[in-house]
C-alpha cells in the first residue's frame, strides 16, 4: 500500500510542543512533542505504561495537559473538555468503538447527532448522509445502511465507527487499536479505509501494538518510552527491528548515555 508521504517540512495540522501530564507523583508525559501533517497516517508506538493512552486523552481533551502547548492549524489552542477537540475537528475512534448494537449503521453514525425536520427525525436526509460518507471512502462490505450493528462483522463495525468520525467534516482522526481481533481480511480492509482517510487530506493518527500494520499504512512513526517521546522515523527509512529498539529501551539508553534526550 504505497502512497506519497508528506514532508516533514509540511505544516502540522495537530501540534503539541513541551506537554507533560502528571498523577500524584507519577510523571506520565514529560516535555512531549508530537506533530501531525495532513494528508499522513502518523503512528504512535510504545509499551504498556508508555503515556499513549494519556497523550491521546490530553489531544481529545478528557484529561487535560497540566503543561506545554497546543496548535491547531498553526493556532495556540485550548483543550480543556471534549467538545473543545470536537469543535476544531479531532475525533477519536476508541478501541471499544462505542458502537449500539440495536441500533442500525444510521443510527449509529447519526448517534446523539440525529438531524431533525421539525419535531421528527429526518431519516431520510440521515440515510442519504450516511450513504454518501461510506461511498467518499469506497466502503462495499455494507450490504445495507439498515444493518443493525450486531449483524455486522468486527471489521465493518471498525468500518461504521471510522465513517462516523469523518461524517461531521472532521479534520483530525485519532485511531486506537484499529485491527485489534480482526482477521486478515479485515485488517486489509480497515487498513485501506486508514489509508484513503490520509488520501482525502485528513490527518490520521493510528496507534498499535502491530508493526506490520504500521509498516504497511503509516508515514511517520513516534516512540514513547516511559513518558518520553524518543524518537519520530519516517517508515520508509527505518526498520521495524530498529522500532523495537526503542521501544523496549534498548536504543533509548545508548541515546541517553550519548545526552541525545
Amino acid at each position: 500500500m504505497e502512497s506519497a508521504s508528506p514532508t516533514l517540512e509540511a505544516n502540522p495540522i495537530l501540534e503539541v510542543k513541551g506537554v507533560t501530564k502528571s498523577f500524584g507523583a507519577v510523571d506520565v508525559l514529560q516535555g512531549i512533542d508530537f506533530s501531525v501533517l495532513p494528508g499522513s497516517v502518523t503512528a504512535l508506538v510504545g509499551d504498556n505504561g508508555a503515556g499513549k493512552s494519556t497523550l491521546i486523552k490530553g489531544l481529545a481533551g478528557i484529561q487535560p495537559f497540566d503543561g506545554g502547548a497546543i496548535y491547531f492549524e498553526g493556532k495556540e489552542v485550548k483543550l480543556d473538555d471534549p467538545r473543545a477537540a470536537a469543535e476544531l475537528g479531532i475525533e477519536v475512534v476508541y478501541q471499544d468503538l462505542a458502537l449500539c448494537d440495536n441500533l442500525d449503521i444510521v443510527q449509529n453514525m447519526f448517534l446523539g447527532r440525529e438531524l431533525k425536520r421539525g419535531v421528527a427525525l429526518d431519516e431520510a436526509h440521515m440515510e442519504a448522509r450516511a450513504g454518501e460518507t461510506l461511498q467518499s471512502l469506497s466502503v462495499r462490505t455494507v450490504s445495507s445502511l439498515r444493518q443493525k450493528v450486531s449483524s455486522l462483522s468486527g471489521g465493518q463495525r471498525q468500518t461504521v465507527a471510522i465513517a462516523r468520525s469523518v461524517l461531521w467534516n472532521n479534520k483530525v482522526v485519532i485511531l486506537d487499536e484499529p485491527t485489534a481481533a480482526l482477521g486478515v481480511a479485515q485488517t486489509e480492509q480497515v487498513l485501506a479505509l486508514v489509508r484513503r482517510l490520509a488520501d482525502a487530506g485528513l490527518g490520521v493518527v493510528i496507534i498499535s501494538h502491530n508493526l506490520q500494520d504500521i509498516f504497511q499504512v503509516a508515514d511517520y512513526v513516534y516512540v514513547l518510552y516511559l513518558g518520553t517521546m524518543v524518537t519520530r522515523l519516517r517508515v520508509d527509512e527505518t526498520t521495524s527491528g530498529e522500532i523495537v529498539e526503542y521501544i523496549t529501551g534498548g536504543k533509548t539508553d545508548l541515546l541517553a548515555q550519548n545526552g541525545a534526550i
